[in-house]
């Protein structure tokens, strides 16, 4: 697929979808009571219903996100619901900010321990837009069955990279994010070193850029699709509250550090920015990976 200013126009229709419903529309959902709040399970603004609304709206929003970048709907169209939880990404607050208000270390203990399961919530939100691609890819293209009507078993080769593209995605998105989301850095003797809260573009770009390089990994190395990255988004805070949010550093920081600074970059960042903009990362790491591949094929056939 050669990005012609027709396939750029249908990308922008799709963004702009899920832009105006999702970012937009359904703002009011998940908006923190303080303007200054971040968006987030944490801020006690969104409720079960909200969850259930923002499905269907997802789901509505890929259907139609499909037909408007159709005949290339599948590849595109997915891109919509991200791009309206980009929106919500930008507009939050900071975790800096949340932390000046919670000074405790049994409250934000508590609010590391909801950042770990968070991204399922935002990633299940993607995966109600993926599912209305699939449908509508569905109606305008039945699925046909193959000769023996049964579906095709993965080899365990497959499986395996498939659990590797997963963790590793996560391990390599968290490695890159916590060098490139880095602001003003104060080297610690105990913790190692004390980052400030990074500003929202820092975030935006290091999220992007790191599952950027992931997604474009994961096809290359390991020849698989760009969907397991995209659910290894939702490992990366885990892994980073694990690693660097264990009680003894909140402990420490709290009596030594302000609350904008952090142990490790990571912890500042938000899991709705990390599943929204690692998500579109992941989709365009893959294809840059699939146009490099193509362009290489070219280049042997030439010589």
């Amino acid at each position: 697929m050669e990005l012609t200013w027709l396939i750029r126009l249908r990308i922008a229709a799709a963004a702009a979808v899920g832009i105006a419903v999702i970012g937009v529309y359904a703002w009011p959902m998940v908006a923190p009571a303080d303007p200054f709040g971040v968006v987030s399970v944490t801020s006690g603004t969104i409720g079960s219903y909200n969850v259930l609304v923002l499905l269907g709206l997802a789901f509505g929003v890929g259907l139609i996100a499909y037909f408007l970048s159709w005949p290339y709907g599948s590849r595109i169209g997915i891109l919509a619901v991200p791009a309206g939880l980009a929106v919500w990404a930008v507009r939050s607050g900071d975790i800096g900010t949340l932390m000046q208000f919670n000074i405790s270390i049994v409250r934000r203990q508590q609010i590391y321990s909801t950042f770990c399961w968070e991204p399922l919530l935002w990633l299940s939100i993607v995966a109600a837009g993926y599912l209305g691609v699939f449908i509508a890819s569905q109606i305008i293209h039945p699925a046909a069955t193959g000769e023996t009507g049964k579906p095709q078993k993965r080899s365990f080769g497959v499986l395996l990279n498939i659990v590797i593209a997963v963790v590793g995605s996560a391990v390599v998105a968290q490695f890159f994010i916590g060098i490139l989301a880095r602001d003003f850095t104060i080297w610690d003797s105990a913790s190692g070193a004390a980052v400030a809260q990074p500003a929202i573009g820092q975030i935006v770009f290091a999220v992007l850029v790191s599952f950027g390089i992931v997604g474009f990994l994961v096809q290359r190395v390991l020849g698989v699709d760009y969907v397991w990255p995209v659910i290894g988004t939702c490992l990366v805070n885990i892994m980073a509250v694990s690693a660097y949010g264990k009680y003894k550093v909140l402990e420490y920081f709290i009596e030594r550090w302000p609350a904008m600074f952090f142990s490790n970059s990571v912890l500042a960042v938000l899991p709705v920015q990390i599943v929204a903009f690692g998500t579109l990362g992941a989709i365009a790491g893959y294809w840059m990976a699939v146009r490099y591949e193509y362009w290489h094929r070219l280049e042997i056939k030439g010589e």
